[in-house]
């Protein structure tokens, strides 16, 4: 019997297109398919199995072993900074993360600048690089209005076409860095299912390279 690999994939359509690459190079599991209250879907016959997670829990299920591999966005792994092998850009879920906020927000360096976020980690990082004194406020929603109505100077979030920075008055200032979606495999698992995981993601390496040259 096939030792079987266990997926963590994150819901919604990010999850929905992984799901769909790996049903196209011959790992699909018919019943996750099914109107179904199930929270686990296995091919016994491919030795695979799925569950559907948060996004920002996917790394979790991963590093402590619950799942031998994941898709997890980078901005999540950057954030987390969880102990996994990353394996593969999938190159779905492109983005950017960004620093934005009004023109003219990082003007005076002299005082503290105020960063509204749901990435706490990343804008300290980037921040201390540059060696600027910052004020963090986290938040979990809404993270344009920060600026909008004053709480911070600028936002560093994730950013795909702009348009709802345009809407509200707001611009990209500053870009930290492109985003997309990522392979990420347990270090366990690794080591004791390496053949079946390489062989996963060599397929899946294919079949990107396939669409990219169409």
């Amino acid at each position: 019997m096939k030792r079987m690999i266990k997926v963590a994939l994150p819901k919604g359509r990010l999850g929905e297109s992984v799901y769909k690459m790996f049903d196209e190079i011959g790992l699909g599991c018919p019943e996750s398919q099914e109107s179904s209250r199930k929270l686990v879907f296995e091919n016994e016959e491919k030795g695979i199995c799925y569950f559907w997670v948060k996004p920002s829990d996917v790394a979790i299920y991963v590093e402590h072993g619950a799942a031998d591999v994941g898709i997890a966005g980078l901005d999540i792994l950057l954030e987390q900074e969880p102990d996994v092998f990353e394996l593969l850009d999938l190159g779905l879920g492109k983005c950017r993360m960004v620093v934005a906020g009004k023109k003219g927000a990082l003007s005076g360096t002299g005082r503290t600048l105020r960063v509204a976020t749901k990435y706490p980690n990343i804008a300290k990082r980037y921040y201390a690089e540059q060696s600027r004194e910052i004020e963090i406020i986290k938040l979990n929603g809404s993270i344009e209005l920060a600026p909008i109505v004053q709480l911070s100077d600028v936002i560093v979030d994730i950013v795909e076409t702009g348009k709802t920075l345009r809407e509200n008055n707001l611009e990209v200032l500053e870009e930290i860095t492109a985003i997309s979606a990522r392979l990420i495999v347990n270090k366990a698992s690794f080591r004791f299912k390496t053949s079946e995981i390489e062989k996963m993601c060599e397929s899946l390496r294919e079949r990107i390279l396939g669409d990219s040259v169409i």
